[in-house]
């Protein structure tokens, strides 16, 4: 959508304080022993608290409130009562939500604990490629030259860009134009950030894996190659200087 007076400015804030609150609050929530359901349980109260509901419930019929992955799994994961949480682990949680007719989205991997399995290196690249490629969006500026910041910051990491999952615009539903936020240079991709266009831009920074692919439960996504993927996500309002973060709150960059 794009921002064009200040009420759908409070809608887009109040919308994005409650998945933002929210996935800060389960990022702090979750512990070793504790399942991905009793995570997503913690997340469902919260964001009904604040009057919100589950955006890809809504939209997709997903079974959950939020999208919480593990280790191997890239996103999309499906909370369970069966699947419980180590020490060690990467997690990822993606918390988007609907309120009074405003959708926000945003996104963080961790490291459950300490971090044995060596994952860390990996959430800081996702995290410090996507503070650059925010700052790096005004009105104007082509989303293809976006995306090859955000793949070049990986490959000097030793990393991989995931190249079918992208960012979005978001606003009056959870996918908007522009439909591909890429994490690379598509060249076929003429189009251009929007002054007061509002979009969720991610980052997909993998190990080995170019391209996810879906498990046979229709929504978990997976490596084509294997290894592991980290996934940081703020919805944004692009300006002419620097963008408002509407999902700050989520204290991903802290």
């Amino acid at each position: 959508m794009s921002i064009t007076n200040e009420t759908e400015l409070t809608g887009m804030q109040q919308a994005s304080e409650a998945v933002a609150y929210t996935l800060k609050e389960m990022c702090s929530f979750a512990q070793p022993g504790m399942t991905t359901k009793e995570l997503d349980n913690y997340g469902a109260k919260i964001l009904s608290g604040f009057g919100a509901k589950s955006a890809p419930f809504v939209t997709y019929g997903f079974p959950g409130w939020t999208c919480i992955s593990v280790n191997n799994e890239f996103c999309h994961g499906i909370p369970s009562e069966k699947r419980i949480l180590q020490e060690g682990d990467l997690v990822n949680i993606d918390v988007s939500a609907e309120l009074n007719g405003f959708w926000s989205d945003n996104g963080s991997s961790f490291v459950l604990g300490q971090d044995i399995h060596q994952y860390q290196k990996l959430v800081n690249a996702s995290k410090e490629i996507l503070h650059k490629a925010i700052y790096n969006i005004k009105g104007g500026v082509l989303i293809s030259d976006i995306g090859h910041l955000i793949e070049t910051e990986a490959k000097k990491r030793g990393y991989k860009v995931i190249k079918n999952l992208t960012g979005h615009g978001v606003g009056r539903g959870l996918h908007e134009e522009p439909h591909e936020i890429a994490n690379y240079r598509d060249v076929f991709n003429r189009k251009r950030f929007k002054k007061n266009s509002v979009v969720a831009i991610e980052t997909f920074i993998s190990t080995t894996s170019a391209y996810a692919e879906t498990t046979n439960d229709g929504w978990t996504m997976v490596g084509n190659r294997g290894g592991f993927m980290a996934q940081h996500e703020h919805t944004i309002v692009v300006t002419d200087a620097e963008p408002m973060i509407l999902t700050a709150m989520n204290e991903i960059w802290n």
